[in-house]
């Protein structure tokens, strides 16, 4: 039987201790809604007994935004609330760390104007640039932990009353996340060394590009110069480990921008700015999707793609074998932190910083020039399944198989 009080306290652990690594005298911003309050007044107590100097929690209310886009006049969504953005540069240059709290609601805004979505995302995107780019350089750490609400546990489970189903996804979330096991500081411990040793492989071979194939997919995509890949923790700038999502089964990297080529389909949804999009495809030439399709939400996508130039290129692709925790279950989602991570996939908009060898010291014009994307977004979707097979090409052109039917071949 689930000991939902339990593991909540594990829950809140793990986010603070391997999620932001925080240390003494750090402050620390929580942002969820009123669903996910249980969970933040514990990680609230971990982070004060921790040493925490101020735990600062942010609401973000799903019913509010509703209402937003329902009853705001068209100039409302023209821009974004500058004291905002002040107020969160300015927690992060005094050394706070952020930790969010979803609780999605995946078809939230599914009957609102998608023009008016798009708009309000992309001046919020403008705003809210000057301060991305200390998440972006490893200077703010950062973390992502999910908490089902009503809505996303009937989206997942449409076929269990609405209890069973909030109950039934915590136990799939507690197992992802490893939070189900005795101690799951040290599983999370172990499971980090394991993604390292992938890490590690890849920098060693420095690969000169990358070739995926299966149903719908045939792509080459090229690494840009002195890309990095990552996997697992990540290093601060203050030397500090931190694991920006949990759970996480990736290894990425940066490709280059302008060196991808062929037809990738998705092979699971997405949901976006609260739609869902359903089967769809690109076809890339120079690193430009030039056309796609959907059978649902293209419209989303083609509101995506307007953002900006960066937009329709490519800003990282990550490593995922279909044997592991999170594609066992067998599940879908309906959440990218999920789905992300049971299948090989790949991102549109802004590459990281940290994902570049001393990119985080490197200005834009000098990452553009390796092949980094810059964009105002960073959107993942998912194109991995037991049929993709990737291949690496080594500078001098031998082929080294990575991914057979899905899995790591070594």
């Amino acid at each position: 039987m689930l000991n939902l009080e339990k593991n909540l306290e594990k829950y809140a652990e793990l986010a603070v201790k391997v999620g932001i690594n925080l240390k003494e005298n750090e402050g620390l911003i929580i942002t969820g809604n009123t669903d996910t309050l249980p969970l933040a007044r514990k990680i609230m107590k971990v982070a004060y007994s921790i040493g925490a100097k101020h735990v600062e929690f942010q609401l973000v209310d799903d019913e509010m935004s509703l209402i937003r886009y329902e009853y705001g006049k068209d100039f409302v969504f023209e821009s974004f609330p500058q004291f905002k953005v002040d107020s969160l540069e300015a927690m992060y240059k005094d050394n706070y760390h952020h930790i969010s709290i979803i609780a999605p609601n995946p078809e939230l805004l599914k009957d609102v104007d998608s023009e008016i979505v798009a708009k309000s995302q992309k001046s919020a995107s403008l705003a809210m640039e000057q301060v991305r780019h200390y998440q972006m350089t490893g200077k703010t750490k950062w973390n992502i932990i999910a908490f089902p609400s009503k809505e996303w546990a009937k989206s997942v489970f449409p076929d269990l009353d609405e209890a069973s189903a909030v109950n039934m996804l915590w136990k799939y979330i507690f197992e992802a996340t490893r939070v189900d096991q005795d101690d799951p500081i040290t599983a999370w411990t172990m499971h980090d060394k394991t993604l390292k040793k992938y890490r590690d492989l890849l920098n060693e071979k420095q690969f000169d590009k990358l070739v995926l194939k299966g149903p719908g997919t045939d792509l080459e995509v090229y690494l840009a110069e002195d890309h990095l890949w990552m996997g697992g923790s990540k290093a601060s700038q203050a030397g500090d480990s931190y694991v920006a999502n949990i759970p996480t089964e990736e290894v990425f990297t940066t490709p280059h921008r302008l060196k991808v080529n062929g037809t990738l389909k998705a092979t699971k949804p997405l949901s976006l700015n609260g739609k869902l999009v359903e089967d769809f495809e690109f076809v890339f030439k120079e690193g430009k999707v030039v056309d796609f399709k959907a059978k649902k939400g293209y419209e989303v996508l083609d509101k995506l793609f307007a953002n900006d130039e960066g937009a329709r290129y490519l800003g990282e692709i990550a490593l995922v074998p279909h044997d592991s925790p999170i594609s066992n279950t067998g599940i879908l989602f309906n959440n990218t932190l999920f789905d992300e991570n049971a299948s090989v996939h790949v991102a549109f908009g802004k590459a990281y910083n940290y994902a570049m060898k001393n990119g985080s010291n490197m200005t834009p014009s000098e990452l553009g020039e390796k092949g980094a994307n810059s964009s105002l977004i960073h959107v993942d979707f998912m194109v991995g399944g037991p049929e993709l097979d990737i291949t690496a090409f080594e500078k001098d052109g031998t082929e080294v198989q990575l991914f057979r039917k899905g899995n790591w071949v070594f």
